[in-house]
């Protein structure tokens, strides 16, 4: 990992780094394998003066996804996402993000900002239901600001007050992820419960 976060110094101050970063955001909403959250946290730890850049490239390109995929699932179905991803409508998390859409509702689209896997299916499910349009948009770019701006501004904070710290980056990488996990756990055994 030690390797990863040098590249990552390497070319973090780098102009076309920050919309780089943005499309791998939406990119996360058709690829479940982007660990943004480690890459938004080392990213503003690395570069704390370019912090804005980073949000805004992110949040965008995060909203951007999201709403391209509600909307090809609105038009095209879940047969296209079987399609692509044969199955994933019978797989745990699939039912999980179902269960959170119905116990949270409309407050899901924003709290699943913080959480990966339901993060990548809230989208498909708002297209599956034909969730009113401007509503969905309101609702996904308010939990896009909310997620990127906490994870920003906590790599901005420990980057900017703990400068030491990037020699650990890979540990916050690390730390944060953990505590993705733990607050998936904790939720689908709540949900499990109820």
């Amino acid at each position: 990992m030690r390797k990863h976060i040098k590249v990552l110094q390497k070319y973090a101050d780098r102009i076309w780094y920050p919309p780089l970063i943005g499309m791998l955001a939406a990119l996360d909403n058709f690829v479940i394998i982007i660990p943004n959250d480690g890459i938004l946290i080392s990213s503003s730890m690395l570069t704390p003066r370019r912090w804005f850049a980073l949000a805004l490239n992110v949040a965008i390109g995060s909203t951007v996804g999201a709403i391209i995929l509600a909307a090809f699932v609105e038009t095209q179905g879940l047969e296209w996402i079987l399609e692509m991803y044969p199955g994933i409508n019978e797989t745990k998390s699939w039912v999980w993000t179902a269960d959170f859409f119905e116990k949270y509702g409309n407050r899901a689209l924003i709290i699943s900002r913080f959480l990966p896997y339901i993060r990548t299916f809230a989208p498909i499910l708002a297209g599956i239901s034909k969730m009113n349009y401007p509503k969905y948009i309101f609702l996904n770019v308010a939990g896009a600001a909310l997620w990127v701006g906490s994870l920003v501004g906590g790599g901005y904070y420990f980057g900017v007050q703990f400068p030491w710290i990037i020699n650990y980056v890979h540990y916050v990488i690390l730390f944060f992820l953990a505590i993705t996990t733990f607050t998936v756990i904790k939720g689908y055994l709540n949900i499990k419960k109820s």
